[in-house]
């Protein structure tokens, strides 16, 4: 029996979504929240990541919140007891890439502390209240992470 853990498949509906993204950003953008539990149509960006195992490039939207000039997303995973694969290759590698309607542009990511972390919490709690239950239902404290632009 392999030891290797079988690659879990993304829900249908992300993958539909990032392929809209794709083609059709301006649709792609906003995101109907309603089926899972939220308050209607939310922004999404891509995150461009590289798996820290298998090198291979990946694509997840995410609801994203501002804060300044950053772009603040949850590393949620709908309160599971790990991290999101998303989250663990950022902190391998930070530096990444995010698609915000037409704009692609380089990221580095960081995970926001202290009382940083708890404004951005009630800031994309807010933003998507289901954050509070998924925080209910897990041990670990789930990251909010900042993606700051690499200037050029």
């Amino acid at each position: 029996m392999s030891k290797d853990k079988p690659k879990q498949e993304l829900p249908g509906w992300i993958a539909e979504h990032t392929k809209l993204y794709l083609q059709d950003p301006d649709k792609g953008h906003n995101w109907d929240s309603t089926a899972a539990g939220g308050p209607g149509m939310l922004l999404t960006l891509l995150l461009f990541t590289v798996g820290r195992k298998s090198g291979k490039a990946g694509i997840l939207p995410l609801l994203y919140g501002k804060s300044g000039e950053d772009y603040i997303i949850v590393a949620s995973k709908g309160g599971a007891p790990q991290h999101p694969a998303w989250y663990l290759n950022l902190l391998h590698n930070p530096e990444c890439e995010i698609q915000v309607a037409h704009d692609r542009f380089r990221v580095r990511a960081r995970t926001a502390t202290g009382t940083k972390r708890e404004a951005l919490w009630k800031l994309m709690a807010g933003i998507y209240p289901p954050y509070n239950d998924y925080q209910k239902a897990t041990s670990r404290q789930i990251p909010i992470v900042v993606l700051e632009r690499i200037k050029a």
